[in-house]
């Protein structure tokens, strides 16, 4: 089945539905690094299917470079990725290439899901006009536009849960009349990635809209699947110290067992990305404090029980998790996207190693498989993975799609 993919990030829900075998026939996304990464996606894949896999390996392992790399690549699968804004002015531009890249073949299901931030809680009490104002309240207006040009099957649309209540509601009840007028019906969960075997907790809303002439229920996902906790996800994993890294071949501890496959297949040998970022000794006085008391009492340390002299912030009254860790035993809390301005958040477990999350366990957290590589700088690699759709979930949801559309 053919897919588009709408807003695609780094292509976390894409990678996902091509897991499971559907047919991804392109990738729109105005990010340059994601771009990147999903050319260098399209690249992996094109590579394992011609059995040359050595080229793409010769890449992670930097004895070529990106260039190189994608003149191996014919040019009709590096266009699979259209690099632009979505907006009055490029739609149809966008349609136009789309359009190129299908040939006679049609549109099944179209994936995505427009910017979250004018919905989201953190986006909201960080702007004074409480997002109101914001043009992003209405990208979904595109997405529309997109079910209309293309007239697909399915459609899976995902985003945070303050889409629900965006407005009073009001902005949910237009995307419903929306989709309605556009002859498409619709159901929704708030779906949690933990339940899909994914080591998180993250709640998002997860749209699954049916053509009406198309015969559809919205998929029983109650059976939940239990996830890998973080101390068996990061068991074959190099120990670093704040600021080192540890990459190439013959650097993992151990061969991936268990539920861990989903993440570094047997035969995956290149590490890539393991790098923690550096800290300054105040940061790092602070990480073994707030490991400590979780270990000694099983709870957060808050900002205002720090001493004194590690206090920076002149606001102690209100924040006070802004130091947070990620729990061995148990799945993480949610990834998002700040991981790419400080690890505070995500500081790692084992207090000998001292540091916040490296790239490589960030991707895992979000099951995105070792193979995976994210483009262009650390930085912008923590950003991609945090703004992503974790692939074990997208996997999943499907797998259920494809049954029961078999059936």
């Amino acid at each position: 089945m053919n897919v588009i993919d709408l807003f695609a990030g780094a292509g976390g829900l894409s990678e996902g539905f091509r897991q499971e075998g559907y047919k991804v026939l392109a990738h729109v996304e105005m990010d340059k690094n994601a771009c990147n990464t999903l050319r260098t996606r399209e690249a992996f894949f094109y590579l394992k299917e011609q059995d040359q896999l050595e080229i793409y390996k010769q890449y992670l392992l930097k004895e070529i470079g990106r260039s190189e790399l994608y003149k191996s690549i014919p040019s009709n699968i590096l266009n699979k990725v259209i690099e632009s804004e979505i907006s009055n002015k490029s739609i149809k531009g966008i349609f136009a290439k789309i359009d190129g890249l299908l040939g006679n073949e049609k549109v099944d299901i179209i994936i995505g899901g427009p910017p979250c931030q004018a919905y989201s809680t953190a986006g909201i009490s960080r702007d004074p006009n409480k997002m109101k104002d914001d043009p992003r309240n209405y990208f979904y207006r595109y997405y529309i536009r997109f079910l209309k040009e293309y007239n697909p099957k399915l459609f899976i649309f995902e985003n945070v849960k303050g889409i629900l209540t965006a407005k009073g509601g009001t902005i949910f009840e237009s995307l419903k009349k929306s989709l309605s007028n556009a002859g498409y019906e619709m159901d929704y969960r708030v779906l949690n990635a933990k339940n899909f075997g994914v080591a998180q907790s993250r709640e998002r809303v997860i749209i699954i809209g049916w053509r009406s002439d198309f015969h559809f229920n919205y998929p029983d996902f109650s059976n939940s699947v239990k996830s890998i906790n973080i101390r068996e996800l990061f068991k074959d994993l190099p120990k670093l110290h704040a600021g080192q890294k540890k990459e190439g071949q013959g650097q993992y501890l151990s061969v991936a067992k268990g539920n861990l496959k989903e993440i570094r297949d047997t035969n995956w040998d290149i590490l890539t990305y393991h790098i923690a970022r550096p800290n300054n000794q105040n940061d790092l006085q602070i990480y073994e404090l707030v490991v400590d008391t979780w270990d000694k009492e099983d709870r957060g340390l808050k900002y205002n029980e720090l001493p004194k002299d590690l206090i920076t912030h002149k606001n102690s009254e209100s924040f006070l998790d802004r130091y947070k860790m990620v729990q061995y035993d148990s799945c993480s809390h949610t990834i998002v996207a700040h991981i790419s301005k400080d690890g505070h958040y995500y500081i790692h477990p084992d207090k000998k190693q001292n540091r916040s999350l490296s790239v490589r366990e960030a991707a895992r957290i979000q099951s995105f498989p070792d193979d995976f590589y994210f483009e262009d700088s650390r930085t912008a690699a923590f950003k991609q993975i945090g703004n992503a759709v974790p692939p074990l979930m997208a996997k999943k949801i499907a797998r259920h799609l494809k049954a029961q559309i078999f059936n």
